[in-house]
């Protein structure tokens, strides 16, 4: 696939979303003032939107490097760099650098609790039963005590990585299983009570499987103009009908996809710095409770994010130059070299 796409830009968008509507989460408590919840009638918020954009791009993009690879063990080697680097980085100076300075207790206290190292440990295996640290309190609010509220997303996204390569070695990566996978999680979304039998991960399968199914549809007339307006129309009906999210996977990330591959929209230099979006996401949460917590444990959301958001720009810069792009010169090469040099340029 040529490099011309958008795909950067809508990932940092999608992570700067997230980011903002966290600040009101850490700020207030709540999310109830942010500015999508309240469009919406108390349906979704932006972050979410974020969220669910980053599925459907990886479902896109994930597919096409499954499909380039031409390997299992190398498919999940590639995976497993974009992600474990990044994370090992961010858990480590979250227990080790930004708790310790929170933390009421001594630091030799600190250290001696076995808590910091089962937060690493934890997480870095993409659990996230251990969320809080001892006596690190940013915020006295719900979320006071959350180090990191974003970290749940990534055990979801990386079972996805799996049914990908599931799919690809039974031959079964094609466009009807692809549908069938968006119906399965539209379902678990109007049928919230159906998703213990997915183990929980079938309410985002749907915004990652109609990335699969536009993979399959690249190259055709799916994309076009007028389509991307009955998406964007069907998108605005969604809301009085009280069905924002059940849509969102039909109408929001056609919208995405649309505009990440739209030959006639100029390409945004979104990834000049490095591809921050990862970085972002996963700094975003730790970086807005060091700002509340340097506030004074009390601020209202918009200093909480402009605060916040330079430091997890900063920390997103020295993941990418420091952590994830040395990991990823490590990725394995693929069996058909062109089609590797394309899957690197995605970034995928």
């Amino acid at each position: 696939m040529a490099r011309r796409n958008n795909f950067d830009a809508l990932r940092l968008l999608a992570a700067l979303s997230v980011i903002f509507s966290h600040s009101f989460l850490i700020a207030e408590g709540t999310q109830r003032n942010e500015p999508l919840i309240i469009l919406t009638g108390n349906q979704c918020i932006l972050g979410l939107c974020g969220v669910f954009v980053f599925f459907a791009i990886s479902g896109f993009l994930v597919t096409q490097s499954f499909e380039e690879t031409g390997s299992a063990p190398r498919y999940l080697a590639k995976r497993a760099l974009r992600i474990f680097p990044g994370l090992g980085g961010a858990l480590l100076l979250s227990a080790f650098v930004l708790a310790p300075l929170v933390t009421t207790l001594p630091l030799g206290d600190y250290l001696k609790r076995p808590e910091p190292y089962r937060y690493v440990l934890d997480n870095l295996l993409l659990s996230t039963h251990v969320h809080e640290l001892p006596h690190v309190m940013f915020v006295n609010n719900p979320v006071g005590l959350e180090v990191n509220g974003s970290l749940w997303t990534l055990r979801l996204e990386f079972e996805m990585y799996l049914l990908v390569m599931g799919l690809g070695l039974l031959r079964l990566l094609k466009l009807p299983v692809c549908l069938a996978l968006v119906a399965l999680g539209m379902a678990c979304i109007a049928f919230p009570g159906t998703l213990h039998l997915l183990g929980g991960w079938g309410w985002l399968l749907a915004f990652f499987a109609i990335g699969m199914a536009l993979y399959r549809l690249r190259g055709t007339w799916v994309f076009n103009g007028k389509l991307a307006l009955l998406a964007l129309t069907g998108l605005v009906a969604s809301v009085p009908l009280r069905q924002f999210i059940l849509f969102f996977p039909l109408f929001g990330c056609y919208l995405a996809l649309w505009l990440a591959l739209n030959p006639r929209l100029p390409v945004i230099p979104a990834a000049r710095f490095g591809d921050l979006s990862y970085g972002l996401y996963i700094y975003g949460w730790p970086a807005e409770q060091a700002a509340v917590w340097l506030l004074g444990g009390h601020a209202p959301w918009w200093q909480v994010f402009l605060l916040g958001l330079p430091i997890a720009g900063a920390l997103a810069l020295f993941s990418w130059h420091i952590i994830e792009k040395p990991a990823l010169r490590l990725k394995p090469r693929s069996v058909r070299p062109a089609a590797a040099a394309a899957a690197a340029a995605q970034r995928a």
